[in-house]
């Protein structure tokens, strides 16, 4: 039996539960020195992040038993394990802001970033461990395979954005396990604090991967279709900086003529002006990928759902279809 869960009521739970975590996160790393190891930590948690995973983190442990009494260290452990990220993914793209701050190695230096960076990845498994469970070997495990596959997908941009021939397949692959397996690993971190089945654990890690496949390919959409400013960054900024997404790599494969080479200058040039814009987003209108990619989201994100639907305790499950509605910018 389902229950009339609102927008208004999510967001509330929302708002509560940011307010637990980051209450918990400022407990974190309480150690003054060395100063340059402990302070980098502090300062990236105290951004404005979301908090998105360690969210899922506690709707999954409701959605399996009722609860996410048992699961906060668990939570806490996700989002120390994505700050970690963060600092590491600034060091290699060279970004000198995060959230309206300088990032961590402009605000320090390298060397410190780095070091600061590594000590999360341990201080994040000590907190899972901290939880009340009698599966821990099985958290530690689920942080430490997020850990691996968020490096492969890494590595995997890194390899794509020198590759002339990417394909559909290597660009999914990538975002897959960049984006994706930690909000996958979120939530069947989630459900192993509320003592999940096996195959409520596949329930959540499925609907994990959809709605981070969904997300991805929707903020590619919006980079292109959202009018300036709406979507936090210059319309078609992709195209302008050669980035491979779903749409253009798509649109490579729907395309022909002066189209397919208009599309294909992109990335052989890595870029284009931003006065020819319109002109790709014509094409892409033309060959149907617009179409073809928000069907992609909403398949996605329908069979994100219907993963989860026979989890225990309609609460916290119809929270998660809410919240992952939101996330997704679509009605009730």
């Amino acid at each position: 039996m389902n229950i009339p869960v609102t927008q208004a009521l999510i967001e509330n739970k929302y708002r509560f539960s940011l307010s637990r975590i980051n209450d918990a996160l400022a407990s974190c790393f309480d150690r003054q020195n060395p100063v340059t190891l402990y302070a980098p930590a502090r300062y990236i948690l105290e951004g404005k992040g979301k908090r998105i995973r360690p969210f899922l983190t506690l709707l999954a442990s409701e959605a399996v038993c009722g609860s996410s009494e048992n699961a906060l260290h668990v939570a806490l452990a996700v989002e120390v394990l994505h700050n970690f990220t963060l600092i590491h993914d600034d060091i290699m793209d060279q970004a000198e802001l995060r959230h309206g701050r300088p990032t961590v190695h402009k605000q320090w230096n390298v060397n410190a970033a780095i070091l600061s960076g590594d000590m999360m990845i341990a201080y994040a498994y000590e907190l899972a461990l901290k939880e009340k469970s009698n599966r821990h070997g099985e958290l530690i495990h689920i942080l430490n395979d997020a850990n691996i596959t968020i490096c492969e997908g890494q590595a995997l941009d890194m390899e794509l954005e020198e590759k002339k021939d990417a394909t559909i397949t290597d660009y999914l692959d990538m975002i897959a396990k960049k984006t994706g397996r930690l909000i996958s690993a979120a939530l069947e971190a989630g459900g192993v604090a509320g003592n999940a089945t096996d195959e409520q654990l596949q329930s959540l890690v499925l609907f994990g991967e959809k709605i981070g496949q969904a997300f991805q390919i929707q903020d590619d959409y919006l980079d292109i279709m959202a009018e300036n400013g709406k979507s936090g960054k210059i319309s078609g900024g992709d195209i302008i900086n050669g980035k491979k997404t779903y749409l253009l790599l798509r649109s490579l494969e729907l395309t022909s003529g002066a189209d397919f080479d208009l599309v294909n200058s992109i990335i052989i040039n890595k870029g284009i002006s931003a006065d020819r814009v319109p002109e790709v987003k014509a094409i892409y209108e033309r060959c149907g990928v617009l179409e073809e990619t928000a069907s992609l989201i909403n398949r996605n994100t329908e069979e994100a759902l219907s993963a989860i639907d026979h989890l225990p305790y309609a609460e916290g499950r119809e929270f998660l279809k809410g919240f992952a509605n939101i996330l997704m910018k679509r009605d009730f």
